[in-house]
C-alpha cells in the first residue's frame, strides 16, 4: 500500500520498458510558442515581409526593372493612392503596373509603391547584415571574456593587438582607395610597406609570447624581453571596460557622427550599425559563459584534452546562443529603425536608392497636400518593428525555462 506521501512510479508497458517522449525540442518549442498569439502573427509578419523585400530586390533592380522606383513623371506628381493615370500625357512605358498608382505618386511623379518595394529590401539587408556584424563581435569577446576572463593581460598582448590591428586596417584602407582609382600602388608603396611590417611585427611578438609559455613558467623569459610579459590586469576587466565605455556613448548620435565623415553608403551603414551595437550580444554571451564553465560537462571536456577552441565552439557556444537570438531578433528591429532614421535626416542610404526613411523625408514637406508620403512608409516601419519585437519576445518567452513555466 502506497502512503500518503509518497509517489508511485510510472508503470512501465507491456515490453518492461518505458517509451521515449514522442515530441522532440522543435516540436515542443513550436508548440509553446503557436500559444503565444502575438508572437505568431509577429513570426508571420516577419515571413510576409520577407518575401516582399526579396519581390522589391528582384522587380526593381537592374537595367530594365518590372517596377522602377527612379522613373520620374513630373506631370503626374502628387498623384494619391489608388488614382488612375492620365494615359494621354504618358508614354508606354512610364505607364505604372497595374494601371493604378497603388500608394499614389510623390513629388517627382515617382511611384510610391516600387520606391516601398525597394526600401523593403534595403531595410531587410541593413537590418540582417548589421545585427550580424554586432552578434559576430559580441560572441567573439563575450566568449573570450566569459572563458579566459581569469588570464592576466601582458604589455606584449597590447603592443601585438595594436601593431597588428593598425597595420590590417590602414592596409585594408589602402586596397579599397587603390580599388576605386583614386591612386595608384606606385604612390602608396611606402604606406604599404610600413603597414606589412607593422603586421609582422605583431604576428611575431604574439608567436614569441604563445610560444615561451609564460602561463606555465614553462621556460624562463629572456631579460632583454621581460618588458613584454608584465602583468597589466585581467581579460575580463578589459573587456567589460571596454562594454562600458561604449555603452556610454548614445549609440544614435555616435552612429550619426561616424556616418557624417564617412561616405555615404549602405555598406557603411551597415558596417557603423553593427560596430556599435554588439554589446547586448557580449555582455549575454559573457554571462552565458561564466555559468557554463563551471557546468560539468565542461569540466569533463577539460578532463579528457579536448583543446579549448572546441570546448568553447562545440560545446559552450550552442548552449550560449539562447538569448543571444532573442537579442539580434530585437536588434533587427533597432538596426531598421536606425537606418531609418539616419536616412530621415539626410545621412542614410544616397539617392537613387529608395528608404523608407528617406520617403519619409521627402513627405515631410508634403504633410498636408500630400500626407500619404508620410502614412505609407511610416505605418510600415511601425508594422515590421513591431513585429520584429513581438517575434523576439515569444522566443524569449520559448526559450527561457523560468519563463516557459508561468
Amino acid at each position: 500500500m502506497i502512503g500518503v506521501n509518497e509517489k508511485s512510479s510510472p508503470t512501465p508497458p507491456e515490453g518492461g520498458v518505458l517509451e521515449a517522449p514522442k515530441k522532440t525540442l522543435f516540436q515542443e518549442n513550436w508548440g509553446l510558442f503557436k500559444r503565444n498569439r502575438l508572437a505568431l502573427a509577429g513570426l508571420m509578419i516577419f515571413l510576409i515581409f520577407f518575401i516582399i523585400a526579396l519581390t522589391g530586390r528582384i522587380l526593381t533592380y537592374g537595367r530594365n526593372p518590372y517596377f522602377n522606383p527612379a522613373l520620374v513623371r513630373l506631370q503626374e506628381k502628387l498623384r494619391p493612392p489608388l488614382s488612375m493615370p492620365n494615359l494621354e500625357t504618358l508614354k508606354p512605358e512610364e505607364v505604372p503596373r497595374f494601371g493604378v498608382y497603388l500608394f499614389g505618386t510623390d513629388d517627382l511623379g515617382r511611384d510610391v509603391f516600387s520606391r516601398m518595394l525597394q526600401g523593403a529590401w534595403v531595410s531587410l539587408t541593413v537590418g540582417f547584415v548589421a545585427v550580424g556584424i554586432a552578434v559576430v563581435i559580441g560572441v567573439f569577446l563575450g566568449g573570450i571574456a566569459g572563458y579566459y576572463g581569469s588570464s592576466r593581460v601582458r604589455t606584449g598582448h597590447l603592443l601585438a593587438f595594436v601593431l597588428l590591428g593598425w597595420g590590417v586596417i590602414d592596409l585594408l584602407t589602402v586596397v579599397v582607395t587603390i580599388l576605386r582609382g583614386q591612386g595608384g600602388i606606385n604612390i602608396f608603396l611606402g604606406r604599404i610597406a610600413v603597414d606589412i611590417f607593422m603586421v609582422l611585427i605583431g604576428a611575431g611578438i604574439a608567436t614569441l609570447l604563445i610560444r615561451m609559455g609564460y602561463s606555465k613558467g614553462r621556460r624562463p623569459i629572456p631579460t632583454g624581453l621581460s618588458v613584454l610579459f608584465l602583468k597589466l590586469f585581467s581579460v575580463d576587466v578589459l573587456i567589460t571596460g571596454l562594454i562600458d565605455i561604449m555603452l556610454c556613448f548614445p549609440s544614435f548620435f555616435l552612429i550619426l557622427t561616424v556616418v557624417a565623415l564617412l561616405e555615404r553608403s549602405i555598406f557603411n551603414i551597415m558596417a557603423v550599425i553593427g560596430l556599435t551595437s554588439w554589446m547586448g550580444a557580449a555582455r549575454f554571451i559573457r554571462a552565458e559563459f561564466l555559468s557554463l564553465r563551471e557546468q560539468d560537462f565542461v569540466t569533463a571536456a577539460t578532463a579528457l584534452g579536448v583543446p579549448n577552441w572546441r570546448i568553447i565552439f562545440r560545446h559552450m557556444v550552442p548552449n550560449a546562443m539562447a538569448p543571444v537570438l532573442v537579442s539580434a531578433t530585437i536588434g533587427i528591429a533597432t538596426a531598421i529603425l536606425t537606418e531609418a532614421g539616419l536616412s530621415f535626416l539626410g545621412f542614410g542610404v544616397p539617392p537613387p536608392d529608395a528608404t523608407w526613411g528617406n520617403i519619409l523625408s521627402n513627405g515631410k514637406n508634403f504633410l498636408f497636400d500630400a500626407p500619404w508620403l508620410t502614412f505609407v512608409p511610416g505605418f510600415a516601419v511601425l508594422i515590421v518593428v513591431l513585429a520584429f519585437n513581438l517575434f523576439g519576445e515569444g522566443l524569449r518567452d520559448v526559450l527561457n525555462p523560468k519563463l516557459r513555466e508561468r
